[in-house]
């Protein structure tokens, strides 16, 4: 690939020229006589600048332009028409933050004509601009193999068509080690292969560094087993650096991957939201959870004194849950059950007795699960940033590891933040149903916007008053 800076440097640059010849091609006489003769647009005034205005409104129009434009700055693989889509939406978000400008009357505003020239030209030649020095996927060349496991690297290197440049161990002493030993295993011609014939370029901490260094196009993931930690941390890396990242098929089931065509080695999906897409989910998130904590204030406060007046304990029950990429978060709850409730997981009352309700559950607990409110605390750790309102309802890690001996695929879950709701709870699925949810959850990654979020949501509450309505008319049981 490109060298990254000098990718970065490419793109931002063109950015800042094509704005300066978009702003300046607004102005010039001869665009101007033609845009007078336009129906609608020719009615606007026509507005001229002097030099010193000129030059503040390009300098505006430019820091916009560039903003707006930064998620097409790193230089991950794209196809054409994927990179067109993106620069028209690109530029659609710069003209709209100009348009904003101009309502705001910023003393060097771009007139309503000269920005609908400006725009016109800038969605017509800078998308194309970035189509002309993209990086194309699937470039090889440039590789080199990641991993744990010496025996797993020499069996990922015989799947590898392009030319390797070497691989990276755990940590430079275990590379160092591992290099020189010569690993059981023979090519289609007899020869052995082993990583003393390959050269070890460093180790996983620096494992960023390498891909710079050595200006590397494709990183092939050689995990023995696809650890949570060091697996997902090497992802992540490869996607910070705009880096093909691959596994092999064999692994393709802990992860999102664009599983075409039969090759041993797969790519995978690290193509998340771009920064004005999080940008957007995150203020809907901060908007959502604080308006709601601060609506239900009284309601908190009444449930916390309840609680307490209950059997006098604690009136949070916290418990450890998988986060994005496996790692872990604590979540809180209103407490529903007796305390150390988990010590006395047999204590059912018998169908007979009280419905198949269990003993430990609370008197204010009974209130507090069908309505859903136990689960309020929770928009504290949304507006800590750990959770997002809407996204795969997080599990907890020993139940995570359950599942995965059954559901490989389960770890794909992982690839975004865990949320309050999700597409699973909407539809009633829940967590004795891991394959079911697990579709729900996919589904919801690949498909994941603001406004399916907005639907899930109301879809959400709907249920919730519906709930609510029922325990108020007496017609659920509470347990």
């Amino acid at each position: 690939m490109r060298s990254g800076w000098r990718y970065r440097l490419t793109a931002a640059v063109g950015t800042v020229v094509w704005t300066t010849a978009a702003v300046s091609l607004a102005y010039h006489p001869l665009v101007q006589a033609g845009v007078g003769l336009l129906p609608v647009v020719g009615d606007l005034p026509i507005e001229s600048a002097t030099r010193q205005e000129l030059l503040l409104e390009i300098a505006t129009t430019t820091a916009v332009v560039v903003a707006a434009f930064a998620p097409l700055y790193k230089p991950q693989p794209r196809r054409i028409l994927d990179v067109w889509m993106a620069g028209v939406k690109r530029t659609g978000v710069a003209v709209l933050a100009l348009a904003t400008v101009g309502y705001f009357d910023y003393t060097y505003q771009l007139p309503r004509s000269t920005l609908i020239v400006a725009g016109a030209t800038l969605c017509t030649f800078l998308p194309l601009y970035f189509v002309a020095i993209r990086r194309r996927p699937d470039s090889g060349g440039r590789t080199v193999v990641v991993g744990d496991s010496p025996d797993r690297v020499a069996d990922v290197l015989e799947d590898v068509e392009d030319d390797v440049l070497g691989y990276v161990a755990p940590s430079v002493s275990s590379a160092r080690q591992q290099d020189r030993q010569l690993l059981a295993g023979a090519t289609d011609g007899g020869r052995p292969v082993g990583l003393a014939d390959v050269d070890v370029l460093g180790g996983l901490p620096t494992l960023g560094t390498t891909l710079v260094d050595h200006d590397v196009d494709t990183a092939v993931l050689a995990f023995d087993r696809p650890d949570r930690a060091a697996f997902f941390s090497a992802l992540t890396v490869c996607h910070d650096h705009g880096v093909t990242a691959k596994v092999h098929r064999d692994y393709a089931d802990a992860v999102l991957t664009r599983d075409i065509g039969t090759d041993p080695l797969v790519e995978v999906d690290l193509n998340p939201w771009d920064v004005q897409d999080r940008v957007f989910k995150r203020l809907f998130d901060l908007t959502f959870a604080a308006t709601a904590l601060l609506a239900l204030s009284p309601v908190v406060l009444a449930v916390a004194v309840a609680i307490r007046l209950d059997d006098g304990g604690p009136v949070l029950y916290r418990q450890e849950r998988t986060a994005t990429l496996g790692e872990t978060l604590t979540v809180a709850k209103f407490r529903t059950m007796v305390p150390d409730a988990e010590s006395d997981c047999g204590a059912v009352v018998s169908p007979a007795d009280d419905g198949g309700v269990d003993a430990r559950v609370t008197r204010v607990g009974r209130v507090l699960r069908p309505t859903h409110l136990d689960e309020v605390p929770q928009l504290w750790t949304v507006l800590r940033g750990e959770m997002s309102v809407v996204g795969p309802r997080p599990e907890r890690p020993e139940l995570d590891a359950d599942i995965e001996t059954d559901l490989h695929e389960w770890r794909s879950r992982w690839f975004v933040k865990p949320g309050l709701t999700g597409l699973a709870q909407i539809r009633d699925v829940t967590g004795h149903e891991p394959r079911r949810k697990l579709q729900c959850d996919i589904e919801y990654i690949r498909n994941q916007s603001v406004s399916f979020d907005l639907k899930i949501v109301v879809r959400q509450l709907y249920q919730v008053g519906q709930d609510a309505l029922r325990v108020l008319d007496g017609t659920e049981r509470l347990g």
